[in-house]
């Protein structure tokens, strides 16, 4: 079984990053990053593992997030610290961490964009008047009343194809 920790904060000088991977290093993609950086904040952490002597980083994934926030005079990174011998068999622990976070970040910014499109399109509706309001309550049956569990509340969305 594979154990998928939180972020932890590391400072940017405990990283070592190898020549092999600082080759791929594209300076248009570091912007963009540190711009979305300076927006948003740092949302997917860069993978290390520990090294040998333990008292610095290697950096698995991440070099254009890590040169970013270099870039951007931070100190520390958010990271995600994976096992230094993972079996071969199995997808590294760090791989696994990443796939997690990602996916949960896609999610949490498609809720996100729904809110916000949710948010616009009330705004953009015209107000009710308070007798359309009174007549609208009238029509409106009891299964369409507020929720009383989180069960209900997850039907009621089904029924109206929203999403949950």
């Amino acid at each position: 079984m594979i154990v998928v920790s939180k972020p932890e904060h590391i400072a940017i000088d405990r990283i070592y990053v190898p020549a092999k991977r600082r080759r791929t290093l594209d300076a248009e993609v570091v912007k963009r990053i540190a711009e979305s950086i300076l927006e948003a904040g740092q949302e997917t952490p860069i993978l290390v593992r520990p090294d040998e002597d333990q008292h610095r980083y290697v950096l698995l994934d991440g070099l254009h997030r890590l040169e970013a926030c270099k870039a951007l005079g931070e100190t520390t990174i958010s990271a995600l610290v994976g096992a230094a011998g993972d079996p071969a068999d199995e997808k590294p622990t760090y791989e696994v961490a990443a796939d997690l976070q990602r996916q949960t970040m896609e999610r949490l910014k498609k809720l996100r964009l729904e809110q916000e499109a949710a948010r616009k399109t009330e705004a953009a509706s015209p107000p009710i008047n308070p007798a359309q309001r009174a007549s609208s309550r009238a029509k409106t049956k009891k299964s369409d009343s507020k929720p009383k569990s989180l069960s209900d509340w997850i039907d009621g969305q089904e029924r109206s194809g929203g999403r949950y």
